[in-house]
């Protein structure tokens, strides 16, 4: 079988779940231009693929590997990686942001929808469309609400028995809780305001990188958040969704299986930059 060639687009925060290969997942676009998720993918593969001895990040980077169809998973975008240890893993290249994400859009914006009913339609049986990128009308604000700071005890014990990919790594490591929910408030075309839970790994690193700085206040730390979400996302930057179902909620066919799982967010065009 030929390997399949994959651009990485999305990498989500891990969060807790039944069985184990929920919990990583990894998502992006084939040279077919078609979007494609791979699960599971060992937990240090989310942070980054060692390239040389050197830690890079995995997203926009073209990657082939073998991968076959779960026949567990209805949605028809899910598939798992042949060999776990990713021996027939090859890295290609790394697509830049030159020309405001030039290449990046030309892979990215092949297929956007604008009115949120019409993928919901398709997330339906037959179709069970699970992927897809959305452009919102506009732009509300973000909301934050509180959440659990502690994994479960399920995911605790899960944790305890060790990576699956990874024997050298401590069984004890775990990835941080983060201690809040994060939405985006928007439009679609039809006029209709809509919220969506934000699952990026970015999101959960900016959140933490902002603690940091903000030397452990957590108010500050939010605030910061939001100024870069909200604040210069909206004003600056032409934001784009990568959106996702999980399967629990797509299983039970729910209104509005989505979440958003990535955000595409090039500068702003002027008409002066378009000449």
């Amino acid at each position: 079988m030929p390997l399949t060639k994959v651009l990485i687009t999305v990498t989500t925060y891990p969060l807790p779940s039944r069985s184990y290969d929920e919990l990583v997942c990894t998502a992006g676009i084939t040279d077919k231009g078609e979007w494609i998720r791979i699960y599971p993918v060992p937990l240090s593969a989310l942070l980054g693929i060692r390239i040389n001895g050197e830690l890079k990040s995995m997203k926009y980077t073209w990657l082939e590997l073998d991968l076959v169809r779960r026949t567990d998973d209805f949605r028809p975008e899910s598939h798992s990686p042949v060999h776990y240890d990713f021996k027939d893993l090859k890295i290609i290249e790394t697509i830049d942001t030159k020309k405001n994400w030039f290449k990046r859009k030309e892979y990215c914006l092949n297929e956007v929808f604008t009115n949120f009913d019409e993928l919901i339609e398709l997330s339906k049986a037959p179709t069970n469309k699970s992927l897809a990128t959305f452009k919102p009308t506009e732009i509300i604000g973000i909301d934050i609400e509180d959440d659990d700071p502690e994994w479960k005890n399920e995911w605790k014990e899960l944790r305890k028995q060790g990576d699956l990919f990874d024997e050298e790594k401590s069984p004890e490591i775990l990835i941080p809780k983060l201690p809040y929910k994060f939405f985006y408030k928007f439009k679609d075309s039809t006029g209709k305001q809509r919220r969506l839970m934000v699952e990026d790994w970015e999101v959960g690193a900016l959140y933490w990188n902002s603690l940091k700085s903000s030397e452990g206040d957590p108010n500050k730390a939010l605030e910061k958040v939001r100024e870069k979400l909200e604040k210069k996302f909206i004003h600056e930057n032409d934001i784009h969704f990568f959106v996702g179902t999980t399967r629990e909620w797509h299983t039970r066919r729910s209104k509005n299986p989505f979440v958003i799982i990535g955000l595409f967010y090039p500068k702003k065009e002027t008409q002066l930059s378009l000449f």
